[in-house]
């Protein structure tokens, strides 16, 4: 039989959007019958579905085609084919209609979201946006969202051991944060007092960004003032706040059990294993949602397209949301497998990232 050339199924010199009509409709039946089952789909069934008249031998052909395109795959022996994850970026760049959202799905995300903007705390809107989306996603919901937003109303030194304290950070919004400092050997009680005094005194509806630069400089000038111990107290706490980018960002993740929702063999498992692994690895999602922050709009990364993700399969759709003044200051979105519903979960998630924005006052 001889060789089929696939570069018959693309204009010359144009790139895979331009697929002839043919080939795009039976991709399309390949990507989105792995989408609805996570099963591979024979030719056979492929000519049933598809608007023209082939006879399986003819998909078959087209079919060839289309896997050294690179954009399906066979996953074992049978004559099922699965779309690689250059084929599901290829569908959902070029081939998926993203409609919006109609009236009622919009009506429906915002009454499931507007619990959020009665939280007390920014922290506690966002879980609860969290929850909202993963339900509406059937996915893994996470934020990331910076700490040193909160403003700050009050901070205490407690002493746990005789070079341990424990700082207690009290913000406006109610939020409390615990960080535990090493203390220098022989600081007294009164060293804690006096620094949680001149903490007090300057810290008040700033954030932490802010009261760590009013801080370096209100010690510097006040240095003749303090005793050299609580000089020491304030700059280990100044430094306790300020452990780098990542350390003032924090992951939030709902929704794990959707995962496990649908498997569909013991492979199906062992990816959702590998992607709680890389879950609990914050620092690696921290890093791969961050990539988003300056982005406008939705985000897709598909399986290997991040590193973080490339042994789970796994793919992640994320938006920005903004605060009051219009600037982002975080992402939000969802973490599931490749075969998420992307026509529903693209616009679900851009929608809410638009109403948290609205509800927190962006």
């Amino acid at each position: 039989m001889a060789h089929h050339d696939p570069i018959h199924l693309i204009a010359p010199r144009a790139g895979l959007a331009q697929l002839n009509e043919r080939s795009r409709d039976i991709f399309r039946q390949i990507v989105e019958s792995y989408l609805a089952t996570g099963e591979p789909v024979g030719s056979r069934n492929i000519s049933r579905l598809i608007a023209m008249p082939l006879s399986p031998a003819s998909v078959r052909n087209v079919m060839a085609d289309l896997e050294q395109l690179g954009l399906i795959y066979a996953p074992h022996t049978s004559a099922g084919r699965l779309p690689t994850e250059l084929g599901l970026r290829f569908f959902v760049d070029a081939l998926m209609q993203v409609g919006d959202l109609n009236e009622a799905e919009r009506q429906s995300i915002q009454s499931q979201l507007s619990s959020v903007g009665e939280a007390q705390s920014v922290e506690a809107a966002l879980d609860q946006a969290l929850m909202r989306l993963s339900g509406l996603t059937r996915a893994a919901a996470v934020v990331l969202t910076p700490k040193s937003n909160a403003r700050l109303k009050h901070i205490e030194f407690v002493r746990l051991e005789p070079e341990r304290a424990l700082v207690i950070l009290v913000g406006e919004d109610g939020q409390v944060e615990n960080r535990v400092l090493t203390l220098p050997p022989g600081v007294p009680s009164s060293a804690l007092i006096e620094a949680g005094n001149f903490l007090n005194a300057r810290i008040r509806g700033r954030t932490l960004a802010e009261a760590r630069l009013e801080l370096e400089t209100a010690l510097a000038e006040a240095r003749a003032e303090l005793d050299q111990l609580t000089q020491k107290v304030i700059s280990a706490g100044i430094a306790s706040w300020s452990g780098g980018e990542n350390e003032d960002r924090q992951l939030i993740v709902r929704g794990h059990a959707n995962l496990l929702e649908d498997l569909h063999a013991l492979e199906d498992l062992e990816r959702v294993r590998l992607l709680f692994d890389d879950l609990e690895t914050k620092r690696g999602v921290i890093d791969l949602l961050g990539r988003a922050e300056t982005a406008e709009g939705v985000r897709i990364f598909i399986g290997s397209e991040n590193k973080l993700f490339s042994l789970s399969g796994s793919s992640t759709i994320i938006a920005p949301y903004r605060d009051a003044a219009g600037h982002i200051v975080g992402v939000l979105g969802v973490i599931g497998p490749t075969r998420l519903n992307y026509a529903r979960v693209i616009p679900t998630v851009d929608y809410a990232a638009r109403i948290v924005s609205r509800l927190l006052g962006g």
